[in-house]
């Protein structure tokens, strides 16, 4: 197995086969190159200063397991708030675009009935393994991740929650940021919990939307997810985020439904 996701190269990230999806063996799933967005604009000045409170990812193209280029800049300056984006590409055009709300952290007394944790529901310990979607490919993101159910599974109809875990880091050399290990982890929700059948349908989704209200404590993310198809051919995928102290956030993400 690779060591990571992505090995740097110079002003470049080279995509390993970690990072492939279940639909075609040649293109990355969304996960991963989320998460090197969200690195992206980690990196910019003072992001130490400030947690991303919403990020929204237009998934503008197929993203193929191949060289990335990423730049980040800060749309709009603030001190207390700021709008940011980040861009991947191929060197000639755009794959995904990342724009993010990032607020200031500051500590705010709160009564303690407003900041009651919201409980995770059975944690990883209480899951089971299920099978991933026939790929015939021996390393991508079902091998990068560690996956466990605590209800439905990949092939199971219907909603689905389920805890996941780097099994490697995301850029080789370096630990995962509480932020790239949600995100790695957040584009699942179609693809755990739908009512249709993968081998009939197709359910894919063009962006990306997480709200974060906490950075997440610890290495397993849950996804406790449900989606919903329309006979419009347009559908939505929601996911209550965890960690194993509780609730960190939500997912949306929109969806193209067809029949195969």
């Amino acid at each position: 197995m690779p060591d990571a996701f992505y090995e740097p190269d110079g002003d470049r990230y080279l995509a390993t086969e970690l990072t492939r999806g279940p639909w075609d063996p040649g293109a990355q799933h969304a996960g991963p190159p989320s998460a090197l967005l969200a690195r992206e604009l980690e990196l910019l000045p003072d992001g130490e200063l400030f947690q991303v409170g919403r990020i929204t990812f237009e998934i503008l193209r197929s993203v193929p397991i191949a060289p990335a280029y990423l730049s980040a800049r800060v749309l709009r300056p603030g001190r207390r708030v700021q709008l940011v984006e980040a861009e991947l590409s191929d060197g000639e055009q755009v794959l995904m675009r990342a724009t993010a709300w990032r607020i200031q952290i500051a500590p705010v007394e709160l009564p303690a009935p407003a900041v009651a944790p919201l409980l995770p529901p059975p944690g990883p310990a209480q899951g089971s393994v299920a099978a991933f979607f026939p790929t015939e490919q021996e390393h991508g993101y079902h091998s990068a991740m560690e996956v466990r159910f605590t209800e439905g599974g990949f092939i199971e109809l219907g909603p689905a929650t389920a805890w996941l875990r780097m099994r490697q880091p995301l850029v080789a050399g370096e630990e995962p940021s509480p932020l790239q290990r949600v995100l790695v982890a957040a584009d699942v929700g179609n693809g755990i919990a739908s009512p249709l059948d993968y081998r009939r349908f197709v359910f894919i989704n063009v962006e990306l939307t997480v709200h974060l209200e906490r950075m997440p404590a610890g290495e397993w993310i849950c996804v406790d997810a449900e989606l919903l198809p329309r006979p419009t051919g347009v559908g939505i995928a929601e996911s209550v985020l965890s960690d194993e102290q509780g609730r960190i956030g939500r997912a949306a993400q929109t969806l193209v439904v067809s029949a195969r």
